[in-house]
């Protein structure tokens, strides 16, 4: 089991008693119905970011090292479902998955039972809240070192108002002391199971929270809180279904940094990667990097091999020359594009078409081309967007919907061949120092610019991770200034910008 034994809360309670849990089990509550929602499978059930909303929440704590075990309890009826997308994705941390309660509190008390006696620390967390983060998990199992019972809340934005049976207000509390509750709600183990011990004694019993239950029947246990997070918000509405896939496409995920050279010289020794788009800027880079680590690295781009990737049978072509080299295909990477600013209504015809068919066409041609092989490998298909996705942009709208785009074509992408083991994720670097963008935008502050060898780097670092279906955010080190290229390079790249 790995905790962290820094100091606790300052606010800690006088001479706590020694605590030695034996583990750290999460108990995912995944009992609601989707009634508010209006449908007819279990809200958690819904897809959100092409996975069921349990199964992004379960991700968060089998990525987590402070969890040992996963308890599921599932909605009537649906167990086999969860434990169908507990054993498709692979989460070896998950033990039980067994049927809940018709209320909370019978649903506590039956994991309980499941996680059986001993001292252990418990997190209870429901299942449609997916957006949760390993920070919040981290300081809840830390807070219990020192506290039996911690809660996780935000402070209210707004004013809190009570009212009577006829809607009249009869109160208004001070903002400043009031939080909104969120979940993982946390315990020792010896704490929770007292509180309902005591509970069962009172026939007018009820809760909606377990921190509640210890408030009213354990009144001397302090119960600490910890700060939330705004996006770990609860699917219980129909709006938050939208909120919360929206969300999902606009966190970035950090690669895996690697910091030890014979660890890159390990994974890529012996890889073939195929770089659409490899003739200069962060295509070139990448190309440098993976063959300086062993990989087999096969660029094609219009320029130096008349690989347009707009066309179906260059594709195939250029697929094929690296298979039939290395009898293998590992990774397929997609840098090709162009950026042509003006406004919409002023563009040529074979100007849109020309955008439209690189910028986009040219991926989903590639993905289909490149499937067969990266099946056979389980490998990867690395894809490129820009900043200019969350938000399209004056004067190059196309260039921004199309790398919106791509990034929708990597979510869908990742889910769909989910099934066959390969794996899809999209780069975003900010802005980058590429003969593209100074064709674009003319010379700029170096210091504003981000270096194509970085976010090759991070390229390289998402090929030999296991992620899928991510956004991987690349940003500029304090500092950071580009290399300059020297004169025959610079030169090269010039001529190269609109190479695609």
């Amino acid at each position: 089991m790995t905790q962290d034994h820094t100091a606790g809360p300052t606010a800690a309670p006088e001479n706590p008693a020694p605590w030695r849990p034996s583990r750290t089990v999460a108990v995912v509550l995944a009992g609601g119905t989707g009634t508010r929602l209006g449908l007819g499978i279990p809200k958690q059930l819904l897809k959100i970011a092409g996975k069921p909303i349990i199964e992004h929440t379960l991700a968060v704590f089998e990525a987590a090292p402070e969890i040992d075990e996963i308890v599921v309890l599932m909605a009537t009826g649906h167990v086999a479902d969860a434990q169908q997308i507990v054993d498709k994705a692979g989460f070896r941390k998950v033990t039980k998955v067994i049927e809940g309660g018709d209320t909370r509190n019978a649903t506590t008390r039956i994991a309980l039972d499941a996680v059986g006696e001993g001292d252990c620390n418990i997190l209870f967390h429901d299942a449609v809240r997916p957006l949760v983060s390993g920070r919040i998990v981290r300081e809840c199992v830390n807070a219990l070192w020192t506290y039996s019972a911690v809660d996780v809340a935000i402070p209210s934005a707004d004013t809190i108002v009570q009212v009577d049976e006829d809607d009249c207000i009869t109160d208004i509390p001070v903002r400043s002391s009031l939080r909104r509750g969120q979940t993982p709600q946390a315990f020792r183990s010896g704490t929770i199971r007292e509180a309902y011990r005591l509970a069962e004694g009172d026939p007018y019993f009820a809760a909606t929270d377990d921190c509640g239950v210890v408030l009213r029947y354990l009144p001397g246990t302090p119960i600490k809180v910890i700060d939330g997070s705004d996006e770990n918000i609860k699917v219980t509405h129909p709006v938050d279904v939208h909120l919360a896939d929206k969300l999902f496409q606009l966190a970035a995920a950090q690669a895996p940094r690697v910091t030890d050279e014979r660890s890159y010289t390990e994974e890529l020794t012996g890889r073939t990667i195929v770089v659409f788009g490899g003739s200069y800027g962060i295509g070139h880079d990448l190309a440098e990097l993976a063959r300086r680590y062993g990989a087999q690295v096969f660029p094609f781009s219009r320029s130096s091999t008349g690989t347009h990737v707009e066309r179906a049978e260059d594709v195939e072509a250029a697929l094929k020359t690296a298979f039939e080299a290395t009898g293998r295909i590992d990774h397929v990477v997609v840098t090709a594009g162009i950026l042509e600013k003006g406004a919409l209504a002023e563009m040529d015809q074979d100007t849109m078409d020309r955008v439209l068919q690189v910028n986009f066409v040219g991926p989903v041609i590639v993905a289909r081309q490149s499937l067969p092989y990266l099946q056979q490998t389980k490998g990867q298909l690395l894809l490129y967007t820009s900043s200019s996705y969350t938000r399209g942009r004056a004067r190059y709208a196309l260039y921004s919907s199309t790398k919106a785009a791509l990034v929708n074509l990597t979510q869908a992408l990742s889910d769909e061949w989910a099934e066959f083991g390969v794996r899809v994720n999209c780069v975003n670097p900010e802005r980058t120092a590429t003969p593209m963008r100074t064709k674009a935008f003319g010379e700029e502050p170096e210091h504003t610019l981000l270096a194509a060898e970085t976010v090759a780097r991070s390229s390289l670092d998402v090929l030999i991770s296991d992620l899928t279906g991510q956004v991987i955010d690349v940003r500029r080190a304090p500092g950071e200034v580009p290399a300059q290229p020297g004169p025959a390079r610079a030169e090269r790249d010039a001529s190269l910008a609109d190479a695609g």
